[in-house]
């Protein structure tokens, strides 16, 4: 029986939802966990820095294929192996991470799923831009030790703030007590925004981080609609591709899945219980608004 190792940065309980849709996935393909495929799971819960232990027990098991759930998930993968296939869903562009020779033709012994988060950070600022336009001091809230997203993401972002003539503050937060520390240091330094950067911490803890916006009145923007309403179904993919790789095809052969939508979604419950009137345009161009 083949065996699949997942390596997520996240906990368990709080990843069933994405859990389910690599699940339908692999269905897709005629896999089904405990009738013809065994899946060892390893859970850094939020610490970025025991992923390579991690990914060197799944290579250790000699499991079939190793799905990374994450950016620093899928390198710490990579270092530990060269020839076990390994399936990703990361944010960052694949080709300059140095992880895929092209996304059409990977070549190696990698493939999986890219969203658009990292591309669609500045239009992030943007449209928090066009929501608060008297906040002239923003802030970016990122995972330090997931240094090459929170590398780009930053850059990204402080070209956009300079183009909008915004003061871009960057706070880092790689734990819960972080998280709490970044928003005190948020009000400290007057910033009447705040960007969340895209990280499995962050994801992870989309409950903390909006009450913790509540509590201190600041709006802010996310790269996922499950901080605002429900999970996309963007994990299903994983398990379709762990499928076909396990009945034969090449990763270096099956072109990396790029996110083609992008969502609007805006919580208006949440934008009145912070004072805020949201402009009829932005309302307007919204996929959903929550009421």
């Amino acid at each position: 029986m083949p065996v699949v190792g997942v390596l997520s940065a996240e906990w368990p309980n709080l990843f069933s939802d994405r859990l389910r849709a690599f699940h339908d996935g692999l269905r897709e393909t005629g896999y089904v966990e405990g009738r013809n495929l065994a899946i060892e799971y390893r859970w850094a819960e939020g610490q970025n820095d025991r992923l390579p232990a991690l990914a060197a027990e799944l290579v250790r098991r000699q499991v079939t294929i190793i799905v990374s759930t994450s950016t620093p998930a899928v390198l710490a993968a990579r270092t530990a192996t060269t020839t076990i296939p390994i399936v990703f869903f990361i944010a960052v562009d694949p080709v300059q991470l140095g992880l895929v020779t092209s996304l059409s033709r990977p070549g190696g012994n990698l493939t999986g799923v890219v969203t658009l988060n990292v591309e669609v950070a500045a239009k992030r600022l943007e449209l928090l831009h066009e929501l608060v336009p008297t906040a002239t001091i923003v802030a970016l809230l990122v995972n330090p030790t997931s240094t090459a997203l929170a590398e780009t993401t930053t850059r990204e972002l402080e070209t956009a703030a300079r183009t909008l003539g915004l003061e871009l503050h960057v706070l880092h937060a790689s734990s819960e007590r972080e998280i709490d520390a970044a928003f005190a240091t948020l009000v400290q330094l007057r910033a009447g925004a705040l960007v969340i950067g895209a990280d499995a911490l962050f994801n992870s803890r989309s409950e903390q981080l909006a009450a913790l916006t509540i509590c201190y009145g600041v709006p802010a923007i996310y790269q996922f609609r499950e901080f605002v309403s429900t999970v996309l179904d963007t994990y299903r993919p994983l398990g379709v591709y762990t499928g076909r790789i396990l009945k034969g095809e090449k990763p270096a052969e099956l072109p990396v899945q790029q996110a083609t939508k992008v969502e609007l979604v805006i919580n208006m419950k949440t934008a009145k219980a912070l004072g805020l009137s949201v402009p009829l345009p932005l309302v307007g161009r919204a996929d959903e608004v929550i009421e």
